[in-house]
């Protein structure tokens, strides 16, 4: 049924990871499917905010993310699953949806919290990845 899982994560925060990760596994297990974890860098948003972080600044958060998302992988990805990392950099969501049709998921598993007073007046990425993903998502609750 499922041959191209995504499951974004936040490397800095398990609790939007730990039960998604379980579940995207599982699912790539019975359906013999490939699992793509990604992370996303968030870029800076404004340029004028660039001017305070060092040159290389964002050169060195890719490298680095790509090295914690390998040893992610790595430490909780069991063996037998196959799995390809990504790291992307922008906005969260987008990056999301792009990269889903890049490898061109059939599922996008995430994990989410319980929406707080501004996530319903933002908009929490989770929830704009369900409103504007051509696949089905698994939102995962912690």
């Amino acid at each position: 049924m499922y041959k191209e899982i995504l499951l974004p994560v936040d490397l800095d925060n398990e609790a939007t990871w730990k039960k998604a990760l379980a579940a995207a596994v599982e699912l790539c297990q019975a359906f013999d499917a490939n699992l793509h974890v990604m992370t996303v860098v968030p870029d800076f948003g404004m340029s004028i905010v660039s001017q305070y972080f060092p040159k290389d600044f964002e050169k060195k958060a890719l490298t680095t993310a790509k090295a914690d998302l390998q040893a992610f992988a790595n430490k909780h990805v069991p063996g037998g699953v196959k799995v390809q990392h990504t790291v992307a950099h922008g906005t969260i969501y987008e990056e999301v949806l792009n990269t889903a049709k890049k490898i061109k998921a059939d599922l996008i598993v995430m994990g989410s919290h319980r929406p707080e007073l501004q996530d319903y007046l933002l908009g929490p990425n989770a929830a704009r990845v369900v409103r504007h993903a051509p696949v089905s998502v698994l939102v995962v609750r912690d």
